[in-house]
């Protein structure tokens, strides 16, 4: 083959490759084709990984205020129970105050009630708030068990409440039945009123503090600890201050199951593969 051959054949070959092929399309740009591909340094256009803008923050969703206060729907149990304190609150308001007067004293968890009748009056003296619907354990009560309940659903949030109630109760009514037989207090102890519901709030306040992230936590913890330890101090009511301490102590001790209990409700993170897969989504089913 001569050179002016070779040289045409060259050329010719060089033409085609320039040349669009029939029906007007170009050869696909291997980049363009597989955009997904990250560009490598040094490539043009490709930018710096230090000078990477680093991903926007997810913007923190702060609570509407009137989702702080309960409804029938999200919050039944809070709900519901608030609609009865505010029945008993206006009862003891305004009806006879000898009628009233009996109420509260069948309600009380003294000794000798919670010796005869200790589960009746465990629940009666929780439907009462010491003080009407104006006291702080009131207002405490709608936005501590309206988040609580959020976290971890109205049934645990009931067994919270009166689980805490029930237990600082007893906590602090037995030793005075010991004192009593001690002779180390006057019989009068054992027929002491005691009826509300700010056990059961200051223990759901100390368990909400553990399904709240840290930087709420300790504030409420520090806080709801000081009006506690500040009452204890004033030695105006010994027993029922040292009953609030409890029950917090009581809801911090319950961390590690409300915080279970709240994975289980929301269910765990599903992985990738399990996504859109029928039969690994309805394994992870409870």
């Amino acid at each position: 083959m001569s050179r002016l051959g070779t040289v045409g054949e060259m050329q010719g070959e060089r033409a085609s490759e320039g040349r669009a092929p029939a029906g007007g399309e170009r050869p696909a740009d291997p980049l363009r084709v597989l955009s997904g591909i990250p560009r490598q340094r040094g490539q043009a256009g490709a930018v710096p990984a230090d000078d990477a803008a680093p991903p926007p923050r997810p913007a923190r969703a702060w609570p509407r205020p009137w989702q702080l206060l309960p409804t029938p729907v999200r919050t039944p149990f809070t709900f519901g129970f608030a609609l009865l304190l505010v029945g008993t609150s206006l009862f003891a308001e305004y009806a006879d105050p000898g009628l009233v007067s009996e109420l509260l004293q069948g309600s009380s968890t003294d000794v000798v009630h919670l010796a005869q009748a200790p589960l009746l009056v465990l629940v009666a003296s929780a439907l009462w708030i010491a003080g009407g619907m104006a006291s702080a354990y009131a207002v405490a009560f709608l936005f501590v068990l309206t988040a609580l309940e959020r976290r971890i659903g109205g049934l645990r949030a009931a067994a919270v409440f009166f689980g805490g109630h029930a237990l600082a109760t007893l906590a602090t009514e037995v030793p005075v039945a010991f004192s009593v037989a001690a002779g180390q207090l006057p019989e009068s102890s054992l027929h002491r009123l005691d009826y509300g519901i700010s056990f059961g709030v200051m223990t759901c306040t100390g368990a909400l503090a553990g399904v709240l992230p840290a930087w709420a936590r300790w504030p409420l913890l520090a806080g709801v600890g000081y009006l506690a330890l500040t009452d204890l101090l004033a030695y105006a009511d010994p027993m029922t201050d040292w009953g609030h301490l409890l029950s917090i102590a009581l809801g911090v001790a319950a961390w590690p199951l409300l915080r279970h209990w709240r994975v289980h409700r929301t269910g765990p993170a599903p992985l990738l593969g399990d996504l859109g897969h029928p039969a690994l989504r309805g394994a992870r089913t409870h």
